[in-house]
């Protein structure tokens, strides 16, 4: 069979499993998931074997050292994929969870109950643990799932899927939920996108390139992020000794994560005193600074900022810096710049501060907090499959809930419409 064909055959085979794992007991989807745990780990030198031949094709055609560790499994990656696994695995199931029941006047009981998506797309790059979080967060919601990883980590998502899948056949679960394209020619993601009648949701992870071309080519609805362009606003009111442990562990903890700060906003009326002292501290810990010309009058080492760099997803130790007229310039700001990601205001005022998060038109809204919050495991998700800056059906970290859908239910005692 073509590329095309055997695409379309494992979307509508995926099609008729999500009907099986949308009827799974939580105990059934549970007991998978710890199974799945204990296989891989039984299996820790066979995946690493794989997992060798992409390492060595990864040297061959020169990735970075960056890359190929993102790339590399030995024993101790490997538990932390099946702890991963067994986290999951704890979790409250929101399938079949029953919310709104009201009574209307003509006594029909109305309300909604949460069910699986459907079908999800997975398409994302070289990280061959999301092939396990992944197929686990989709399959414990009741979900199939179709994953496309990148051609770097072909073997290694090959492997990990063939047991997960042994698992789910030795439970009579169709192996058809989870499916790992096993080629990497572009044509197979191109013809995934088009398996409107199969797929229900694709979720890219990975670059702004990746996103923006599952975007453009996509026929099925895609929940994406662009990039993450995250602020931090020091207000007239802020306890400098918060602002700086924030800002510096906004910036400076892992700067190469979309939750990342990029752009600091600071308020005229502390700028003479705070800019100074934050200024030195990021300088001593190797933070390019580029300021407005208000930010360098105290801090002159800083580079001019331009207009690029309010736009700038740096993922690295540079900041763009600028002093603001109030909380309007702020909120302005960052309306225009941000990428609905992920905001903090440093503020002892609660009125101020709860503005902010009114106004303030991005996914994730801080107070007083780091933007590094801004991740499903830290908001008490357990585990996100990816970060939404659309706002259907899903906005901000995305966990199980974000893996289903409502529909109503109604409790009538013969009712017509009149």
């Amino acid at each position: 069979m073509s590329i095309a064909e055997q695409i379309r055959q494992i979307a509508v085979e995926a099609r008729q499993a999500s009907l099986v794992t949308a009827r799974l007991s939580t105990t059934a989807k549970n007991d998978m998931l710890l199974r799945m745990a204990d296989a891989l780990e039984g299996d820790t030198a066979g995946i690493i074997a794989e997992n060798g031949k992409d390492l060595e094709s990864g040297r061959r055609k020169g990735l970075s050292a960056a890359m190929l560790d993102r790339l590399m499994l030995d024993e101790k990656r490997i538990a932390a994929i099946a702890a991963a696994l067994r986290e999951v695995a704890a979790l409250p199931d929101p399938v079949g969870e029953i919310t709104g029941m009201r009574k209307r006047p003509n006594d029909l009981m109305v309300g909604k109950m949460r069910i699986p998506l459907g079908v999800i797309g997975i398409i994302y790059e070289a990280r061959p643990n999301v092939t396990a979080d992944a197929a686990a967060l989709c399959l414990k919601a009741g979900n199939a799932v179709i994953l496309r990883g990148g051609s770097e980590a072909i073997h290694s998502n090959l492997a990990i899927a063939a047991i997960l899948t042994r698992v789910m056949a030795d439970m009579n679960i169709p192996p058809a939920a989870l499916a790992v394209l096993p080629f990497t020619e572009r044509e197979g993601v191109l013809e995934m996108l088009k398996q409107e009648e199969s797929i229900d949701l694709i979720i890219p992870r990975g670059g702004e390139s990746l996103i923006r071309f599952v975007s453009e080519n996509s026929r099925i609805p895609v929940i994406k992020h662009y990039k993450g362009v995250c602020h931090v606003f020091v207000d007239a009111t802020a306890d400098f000794d918060k602002a700086e442990k924030i800002v510096v562990n906004a910036k400076v903890q892992r700067p190469g994560v979309c939750n990342a700060l990029e752009t600091l906003l600071i308020h005229k009326d502390v700028a003479a005193a705070f800019i100074p002292r934050i200024a030195a501290t990021l300088e001593g810990l190797q933070v390019e600074l580029r300021g407005d010309e208000a930010f360098r009058r105290y801090a002159p080492s800083a580079t001019p900022a331009t207009e690029e760099d309010w736009h700038a997803e740096y993922l690295e130790l540079i900041l763009a810096c600028r002093v603001v007229d109030d909380m309007d310039a702020a909120i302005d700001h960052i309306n225009r710049y941000g990428s609905l990601h992920t905001e903090a205001i440093v503020t002892s005022d609660y009125g101020r501060a709860q503005r902010f998060i009114r106004e303030v038109n991005s996914s994730c809204v801080l107070v007083n907090a780091s933007t590094r919050f801004a991740d499903g495991g830290q908001l008490g998700l357990g585990a996100e499959i990816g970060i939404s800056t659309t706002k259907l059906h899903s906005f901000g970290p995305m966990g199980l809930e974000d893996l289903t859908t409502t529909k109503f239910i109604v409790y009538g005692d013969g009712q017509v419409r009149a």
